[in-house]
């Protein structure tokens, strides 16, 4: 046992994922907030201060934890740079502080301190032999005259003096301090990470001609229709070229016609694999000029990464290793019985030439990257070794730290979580299948509330070329203004299929959640010049985003209680307050309903009984609400929802009421 071991206990850090293990997010300019328990045996006071640095650093920041009560301490920090920074904590027996506040209670007692005096001195004194160069005369001073032969009540003056501990704490002895175990790491991210509104579409369906294969000029003409909606990101499905053998036709029929396309996720053909482009499409520069007109329009492009091959790709022939073949030596397909793909191979990660696989595939996202591309959407991550994803994103990151990567794990919760630990900067959700109010609530207090947070970020996308959920089935505009406003609104990320869902197409296929004449396996033609009021909404819904700093973070998302279950009743803050966002959406797309909605005044620093206006930002309209509970009536065919920016009710100087 060592006698001399710290007395102090540091423990139950928050945020710390997994012992250390793995790395918390946050992008650039965002605040840490860093919880903590610090205590030691006795009464002695103690010092505690949160440490941060710039990952390979070898100097820490400091800054000061404040008492939260029963033995909780807090502090904060902003990242500032792209990166990793680390974080740790460091506590010891402030012995200046136990001292002053024992001198404090007898003074003001009215008791004798002369010795207590003394020992106040003689701790100056001690200090100052390993006080800094700025510091050590200064000290030496005050333990002269508070140890000194002056009237008492100067000397407890001169001892409780405010700069005085400042200067001592920042000379404390922290010899026989504790410093915590772990060093944490939080992985900063630029600001697409955690806030954005993409679109989806596929280029070869950009063409204005019936019956043309779009190409990226197409593409580029759609922009300023993308950019018009309000949408940041724009995603490609792959843009390689398609193979040939056992190409799918329309609604996945197993012979495709001389014409059909096939699936761009069958990657591979004799014209290249991964790092080329579908001729039909157009040329690599096409790709190049698309990027960058993108950039100026405001929009990234999203690209999407599928590791797998067609029986046509290069690796079939130059890297038969990294499949996994039958017993009778041919390459095993893809399957989710009953569904076959017999388009595809899936890559074998664990073959013998594993490495060299590895590599090849971090080439072709390096690749990418280096023609512009910083956001990759990946195609079910799930079906490849987490091993594989922390290695590949790290190494991508040491060259782009900017990199952002989504993972489209439709999958178990444990599996989804994994992969966010691993890197991925964004996760898709079980967003899409969450309908009621109280289990939207339930799921996304649990993403938003818990230590899923830290780590995971949601990209709600209300339907993807894979999926057409139920709820859009039979309701029409009603329900995809409803699922528009719960996706841009609940998540600083959201996403659309943009040509079917802001056409309100619900056609499913005869099994299953899928589009019927799903654009998967050939090309649709658009009418994108036709007028359409969704569309209209769809830009107002994203203005709204963009012009109000409560909806671009998801950790300030609230749920509040209203009486009917089919008004789902929010809100989202800046920290300040100063911008307050209350949502209230009718989750039933066929009825109206009404019901009361109770606000939390409290946490909105609102009086009882006070009256404030609430601004509807969907149709301008205007309401003065009182107290908690408020009456609303939503009809769907009207409006599914309130977007409502709250106007606080202020004092200033001259005290009067005014709205903020």
């Amino acid at each position: 046992m060592n006698p001399v071991a710290p007395r102090v206990v540091i423990e139950g850090v928050d945020p710390e994922i997994d012992g250390g293990l793995f790395p918390i997010k946050r992008t650039v300019g965002e605040e840490v907030e860093v919880r903590a328990d610090a205590y030691a045996d006795g009464h002695d006071a103690l010092a505690v201060v949160l440490r941060y640095r710039q990952g390979g650093s070898p100097d820490w920041n400091e800054t000061s934890m404040t008492a939260l009560g029963n033995d909780r301490w807090k502090a904060r920090f902003r990242v500032l740079e792209l990166g990793r920074y680390e974080y740790t904590l460091q506590a010891w027996i402030d012995r200046f502080a136990t001292w002053r506040k024992e001198l404090t209670k007898k003074a003001e007692a009215g008791q004798d301190v002369a010795s207590e005096l003394l020992e106040g001195a003689e701790l100056l004194s001690r200090t100052a032999r390993q006080a800094s160069a700025a510091d050590v005369h200064w000290i030496r001073e005050r333990a002269v005259v508070v140890g000194g032969k002056s009237d008492q009540a100067i000397r407890v003056q001169a001892a409780l003096d405010p700069p005085l501990a400042e200067v001592m704490a920042r000379n404390a002895d922290r010899t026989l301090g504790a410093v915590y175990e772990r060093i944490l790491s939080i992985t900063v991210e630029q600001e697409r990470a955690r806030y954005g509104a993409w679109y989806e579409l596929f280029p070869r369906s950009c063409a204005g001609d019936l019956g043309s294969h779009g190409t990226f000029k197409d593409c580029e003409k759609r922009l300023s229709y993308v950019a018009g909606m309000g949408f940041d990101v724009l995603y490609l499905p792959p843009i390689h070229p398609i193979g040939v053998s056992f190409r799918k036709g329309p609604n996945n029929t197993l012979k495709a016609g001389p014409n059909d396309p096939g699936s761009p996720w069958a990657i591979g053909a004799k014209e290249g694999g991964h790092k080329a482009i579908n001729p039909a499409l157009g040329t690599l520069a096409d790709f190049d000029h698309l990027v960058a007109a993108a950039r100026v329009q405001g929009i990234d492009i999203a690209m999407d990464v599928a590791f797998q091959c067609s029986p046509d790709h290069p690796y079939v022939t130059e890297h038969p290793e990294w499949f996994r073949h039958r017993p009778d030596g041919t390459i095993k397909y893809a399957e989710n019985p009953p569904k076959k793909y017999q388009d595809i191979y899936p890559l074998d990660f664990e073959c013998a030439d594993r490495q060299g696989l590895w590599d090849e595939l971090l080439s072709v996202v390096l690749f990418w990257a280096e023609h512009g591309i910083r956001i990759f959407r990946v195609d079910n991550p799930h079906t490849k070794p987490f091993r594989f994803w922390e290695w590949l994103i790290a190494k991508v990151r040491e060259s782009y730290p900017d990199a952002v990567f989504l993972s489209e794990a439709f999958t178990r919760p444990k599996v989804m979580r994994r992969l966010a630990k691993m890197g991925f900067s964004q996760s898709y959700s079980y967003f899409t299948w969450r309908n009621t109010g109280p289990e939207i609530a339930a799921y996304f207090t649990e993403l938003t509330q818990t230590s899923v947070r830290e780590y995971m970020r949601p990209n709600l996308f209300a339907n993807t070329p894979d999926i057409l959920p139920e709820f859009l089935w039979h309701a029409g505009v009603n329900a995809f203004r409803s699922r528009l406003v719960l996706a841009a609104t609940l998540g600083a990320t959201y996403g659309i299929y943009g040509p079917p869902f802001e056409n309100c197409e619900s056609r499913p296929a005869a099994q299953g959640e899928e589009y019927l004449d799903s654009e998967k396996y050939q090309i649709r033609h658009w009418d994108w010049e036709r007028p359409n009021v969704f569309r209209e909404f769809i830009a107002l819904v994203n203005q709204i985003r963009r012009e109000n700093p409560a909806l671009h973070y998801d950790h300030r998302l609230r749920f509040h209680p209203t009486d009917n279950e089919s008004l789902l009743f929010y809100s989202k803050t800046t920290a300040d307050l100063s911008n307050i966002i209350l949502v209230v959406v009718n989750v039933d797309p066929h009825h109206a309903q009404s019901g009361w909605v109770h606000v939390p005044l409290a946490e909105l620093e609102l009086e009882p009984e006070t009256s404030y206006q609430v601004h509807d930002l969907l149709t301008d309209g205007r309401f003065l609400w009182h107290g908690e509970a408020n009456f609303v009536t939503l009809d769907p065919s009207v409006c599914p929802a309130h977007i409502l920016r709250l106007r606080r009710r202020a004092k200033t100087e001259r005290d009067f009421d005014y709205f903020i």
